[in-house]
């Protein structure tokens, strides 16, 4: 069974998912559904929009479970890469928010890892954001730099600048095969990485609230909770398509960027082979497990909102 996932009428993802024969319904249709959906906000902060949008749409699409999603866009700073007609049709600025309350949040990565996290143009934005959801949400999930950006305000754990891109999909290990999040998981698994820093292993460690679920011999800590369960960090994007890492590649080598091959993606480390997917189970695991017992089992039947100011 798959319940669909409401979205706002005409927003793009809709058609590219409904080829895919993933059930979305738009608020049209919603209206005549008696069913209490789980309140999903996503915070996209990635430059390309849109391609997000519909990634994280389908990895929410593979439980029985309906789901209604608003976006948010920072005020804070002026998006480059996403038609301004698309951000005022289909995103709310966290003002506009703020008064409600979520059953899970979804904060996404960003391309700035090469600043300190002070010097980023909505920092201060996203530090009241972060605030908002340890008492407006069910469960926060975040990706990559989100991630880092998260246990940075949080917990006060730094990032550390690598020497070169990590760049490509990596194998991983379960090590906590009985975690609610990890739950179906193979003991080794792949995912893909596209960042420029990572969080040290012994930092995340002497925090006593939290707790290293998933990680790899080549590219570090993956799959981090905290005790609660109210905050999920993965480092990776288990939630790309198979030519997104692809499409980085090129871009920035059309930019003239010194940038890595891609490492254990394209087929004989050619690029002109298409390269498999090897991690769409794992994706798809992790965003129900995510939405099934940090969400679903945990929030509210009502969801009360905040009084007006």
């Amino acid at each position: 069974m798959q319940v669909p996932i409401k979205v706002p009428n005409n927003l793009p993802a809709t058609r590219i998912l409904d080829g895919e024969n993933i059930f979305v319904m738009t608020e049209r249709r919603a209206l005549h559904q008696d069913i209490r959906p789980l309140k999903l906000l996503i915070v996209n902060i990635m430059p390309t929009k849109i391609k997000t949008e519909t990634q994280l749409l389908r990895a929410l699409s593979n439980t029985p479970l309906q789901i209604e999603v608003e976006f948010v866009n920072m005020a804070s700073h002026t998006a480059q890469n996403t038609p301004p007609e698309h951000l005022q049709r289909f995103y709310k600025t966290f003002d506009e928010v703020r008064t409600h309350r979520y059953d899970g949040v979804i904060i996404t990565g960003a391309p700035v890892e090469h600043l300190e996290f002070e010097s980023v143009d909505y920092w201060d934005e996203l530090c009241n954001i972060m605030a908002w959801t340890k008492t407006h949400a069910t469960s926060t999930f975040h990706i990559c730099w989100a991630a880092q950006a998260a246990l940075y305000f949080h917990y006060g754990i730094k990032k550390h600048p690598l020497r070169q891109k990590m760049f490509g999909v990596f194998e991983h290990r379960t090590l906590k095969p009985r975690s609610r999040l990890t739950r179906g998981f193979n003991d080794v698994f792949f995912a893909p990485h596209s960042r420029h820093a990572y969080v040290k292993r012994e930092d995340i460690e002497a925090i006593g609230k939290l707790e290293i679920l998933c990680e790899s011999d080549e590219a570090g800590v993956y799959l981090v909770k905290s005790s609660n369960d109210k905050q999920v960090f993965v480092m990776g994007h288990s939630e790309y398509e198979f030519d997104t890492l692809d499409e980085e590649y090129r871009r920035d080598l059309k930019r003239g960027a010194s940038v890595p091959l891609p490492k254990h993606y394209y087929p004989q480390d050619d690029p002109s082979k298409t390269p498999p997917i090897t991690w769409r189970s794992h994706n798809h695991l992790l965003f129900s497990n995510w939405l099934n017992y940090f969400v679903y089992q945990t929030t509210p039947y009502e969801l009360k909102e905040d009084a007006q100011k």
